[in-house]
């Protein structure tokens, strides 16, 4: 069973809903001494860095998950905001991040009349960089995703990096350093993509 954490941010529902189309069973669990009750965890997020980790500080999630996370090696994935409050920060808060992947987010700046937008919403191909269990695929083959960011992340190890999208050059999808996975785009949104996705996690 997985466990959807509720500390106030995320489209809880929406993945709940995306796992029961899949024949996953799982529960939104705000409780943090009923994380060990769960093979895997998914740590959703929309919003701002800061109120994702006050979220998560005031609800007394961050003990829990160290020990789940980096003690016992569960298996978790930070969707969105999700993945970016696994990693070290974000220049839109003040408050540090998880800090379980070397990873730091800034916004997208572009020039004057470029035709890109901020925040990058939409679908958007993902290109796999490196064979991993979410994209089981062979080295350049692409998916569809929808994403809804205004911050994009840079990871001082490459091979924390699992695959891009393109928003006026190469952008963090999908990250992993073991255990831990992070996705920026949206899988409760992506349709068959997402769902799939989700499913590939299920099954680890």
């Amino acid at each position: 069973m997985i466990g959807i954490i509720n500390y106030g941010l995320g489209n809880l529902n929406s993945i709940r809903n995306m796992l029961k189309k899949i024949n996953v069973v799982s529960e939104i669990v705000a409780d943090p001494s009923k994380f060990r009750d769960f093979e895997k965890l998914i740590l959703p997020g929309v919003g701002a860095f800061d109120h994702g980790m006050r979220g998560l500080r005031e609800n007394t999630m961050i003990p829990a998950l160290e020990e789940e996370v980096l003690g016992k090696g569960k298996l978790i994935l930070g969707i969105c905001l999700g993945m970016q409050l696994i990693c070290k920060g974000s220049e839109e808060g003040q408050s540090p991040g998880l800090g379980w992947i070397d990873c730091h987010f800034t916004k997208f700046r572009f020039p004057e009349g470029s035709p890109l937008k901020v925040p990058h919403m939409g679908w958007n191909l993902v290109h796999v960089l490196r064979d991993n269990p979410l994209f089981p695929r062979k080295a350049g083959e692409e998916e569809r995703f929808y994403f809804v960011h205004s911050f994009h992340g840079c990871c001082a190890n490459a091979e924390d990096v699992v695959a891009v999208a393109n928003h006026g050059g190469p952008v963090l999808a999908a990250v992993r350093r073991g255990n831990i996975f992070g996705v920026q785009f949206h899988p409760e949104k992506s349709h068959r993509f997402g769902m799939e996705l989700l499913r590939r996690f299920a099954e680890i």
